[in-house]
C-alpha cells in the first residue's frame, strides 16, 4: 500500500488528504509542528477579537481524523531525502514515503531589519503567532502602541484586532497610498480615509529603519526614515510572506521563491510535489503570479493534485481570478482583472463609481477598443461569483455587464441598490444609452 505523506496541515494539505482518501486506500500521514488538527486559518483574527473561540475555527471534529484513517504526527521536517524515499524530523526521527506532498505555506517576510528578531516582534500567520499576540498584546495596559509595518491584508486586519481592545495603532506604509499597487487610485484613497476614521495613525510613504530594543531585549520604539522615533511594545511585521521552504535547501527539489512545480504540481524529483502557498509555478498561469497565497487556489491544488495522485493525472487550473477580503468595515470583492495605474495595460480602461456619502464603490475594467468585460472591483457592495465567472468565461463586453449588472447583485432585496446611479455615470462617461435589465432569477440560475 503506498504511503502518502503530507508535510503541513493548511487548507493545501488537508485538502489533498481528505480527496486521496475518498479516491483510495492508500497509507496518509500529515507532519506539522503548527496544531494538533486542522483550523481555518483566515479566522485567527476573530479569535483574538472574541467573535469565536480557537476550537470554533476546526472545520472537522477531533475523531475525524482516526476515523478517516489520517495520522497526524507533530514535529518539523528539518531534512527531505527524496534518493531513500524518507522525511528526517528535528528529533532524529525518520518517515518513509512512497509519495510526498510538501504544503508547507507560508511565513512573514523579514528585510534584514535591525531588531527584526527582537521579543514583541512578530507576524500575523500561525497559530503561534496568535498566542504570542495574546502574550504581548492582552489590553491597552500591557501593550500601549504597536506599530504594524506593511501596507496590506495582514496588515489592516492585524490593526482592527489591536484596535477591538482599543490599543493605538501607529500604520507604517511605504506606498504613498494604501496598497495601491494593486487597487486603483480611487479604491486606495478611499480606504485611506476609513483607516484614519478608525483612529489608525496611518504613515504614507514611510519606511521602518530599525526596531529599537530595551535593556532586556524587548522591542521599545521603532525608527522612520522620516526621522521619527515611535515608542511601542509590539512591532507587526505584515509586509507580505514568503514560501516555507528553508528545510528544504540542500534535498535537490528545485527551488525558486518557493518549490517549483509544472501545472500538475510535480517538482522535478519524481513522487514528489507541492501545492498551496510554497509552490511556485514554473510558468505564470495567465496573468496569475507564479505564487499565490490565496486560501482557495490551495484548496484547488490539494483536490487537483488528489486526482493525480489517485491515478486520474489532472492538471491544476484555477479559473478566472477572484478574491475577497475585509478593510475594517468595508467588504472587498474582485473578479478578473483590475489592476492599479501603475500595473494597468495599455488597452486598459477603467470607469469609477463612488458613493458621494457611504463607503461604497465599485471599479470596472474593459478593453478600450472593443469592450470586451475584464474585471470588477466592488467595495460595499456583494456579486455574485457565479455571474462574474460565466460573463468572463462568455467574454461579454462591459455594455452588457452593465445592462444586467442587477442580476449579478448579491445583496438582499431589501438592501440599497446602486445599479441606476453606476449606468447613468457610466452613460455620461462614455456617451452610451444603456438601459438596466431588472433583475431576472431565470437568467440568474438557469444561465440564459
Amino acid at each position: 500500500m503506498d504511503h502518502i505523506i503530507i508535510i503541513g496541515n493548511g487548507i493545501a494539505g488537508v485538502t489533498a488528504a481528505r480527496h486521496i482518501r475518498k479516491n483510495s486506500d492508500k497509507k496518509i500521514t500529515i507532519v506539522s509542528t503548527e496544531t494538533d488538527y486542522f483550523f481555518s486559518r483566515t479566522a485567527l483574527m476573530y479569535v483574538y477579537m472574541g467573535h469565536m473561540k480557537f476550537e470554533h475555527t476546526q472545520p472537522y471534529e477531533n475523531w475525524f481524523w482516526k476515523k478517516n484513517r489520517i495520522d497526524l504526527v507533530k514535529g518539523y521536517v528539518s531534512k527531505v531525502e527524496h534518493g531513500n524515499k524518507k522525511i528526517i524530523l528535528e528529533d532524529g526521527a525518520s518517515i518513509t514515503f512512497d509519495k510526498l506532498i510538501i504544503a508547507t505555506g507560508s511565513k512573514p517576510n523579514k528585510f534584514g531589519w535591525s531588531g527584526q528578531d527582537l521579543d514583541g516582534v512578530q507576524g500575523l500567520y500561525s497559530k503561534q503567532d496568535l498566542d504570542q499576540l495574546e502574550a504581548n498584546a492582552p489590553n491597552k495596559e500591557v501593550c500601549k502602541r504597536a506599530v504594524i509595518v506593511g501596507g496590506g491584508l495582514i496588515g489592516i486586519e492585524l490593526a482592527e484586532m489591536l484596535r477591538s481592545r482599543d490599543i493605538p495603532v501607529t500604520f507604517l506604509v511605504r506606498e504613498s497610498s494604501f496598497w495601491n499597487g494593486v487597487l486603483p487610485k480611487g479604491e486606495s484613497e478611499m480606504i485611506n480615509e476609513h483607516i484614519l476614521e478608525h483612529h489608525i495613525d496611518l504613515r504614507l510613504a514611510t519606511n521602518l529603519v530599525e526596531i529599537i530594543s530595551d535593556e532586556n531585549g524587548k522591542a521599545r520604539a521603532v525608527a522612520t526614515d522620516k526621522g521619527d522615533t515611535i515608542e511601542c511594545d509590539v512591532v507587526g511585521l505584515t509586509a507580505g510572506v514568503t514560501p516555507n521552504i528553508d528545510f528544504l535547501k540542500d534535498s535537490g527539489i528545485e527551488l525558486g521563491r518557493g518549490v517549483k512545480v509544472n501545472r500538475y504540481l510535480e517538482t522535478n524529483i519524481e513522487d514528489v510535489y507541492a501545492i498551496g502557498d510554497c509552490a511556485e509555478q514554473h510558468e505564470a498561469i495567465g496573468n496569475r503570479r507564479p505564487i499565490e497565497a490565496v486560501w482557495y487556489t490551495g484548496r484547488m491544488m490539494g483536490e487537483a493534485l488528489a486526482q493525480t495522485i489517485c491515478g486520474k493525472k489532472r492538471e491544476y487550473n484555477p479559473g478566472h481570478w477572484f478574491n475577497s477580503a475585509k478593510f475594517l468595515d468595508i467588504e472587498y470583492q474582485t473578479y478578473g482583472w483590475v489592476f492599479s495605474e501603475r500595473g494597468m495595460k495599455e488597452n486598459e480602461q477603467h470607469f469609477h463609481w463612488r458613493h458621494p456619502k457611504e463607503y461604497i464603490c465599485i471599479t470596472f475594467a474593459f478593453d478600450k477598443e472593443n469592450r470586451k468585460f475584464l474585471g470588477i472591483n466592488t467595495f460595499g457592495i456583494r456579486m455574485r461569483h457565479e455571474i462574474f465567472d460565466r460573463w468572463l468565461t462568455e467574454e461579454r463586453s462591459v455594455d452588457y455587464v452593465m445592462e444586467y449588472l442587477k442580476d449579478a447583485n448579491f445583496d438582499p432585496e431589501f438592501y440599497a441598490q446602486y445599479e441606476s446611479e453606476i449606468i447613468s455615470k457610466f452613460n455620461s462617461e462614455f456617451d452610451t444609452h444603456i438601459s438596466p435589465k431588472k433583475k431576472n432569477w431565470k437568467r440568474i440560475f438557469e444561465k440564459v
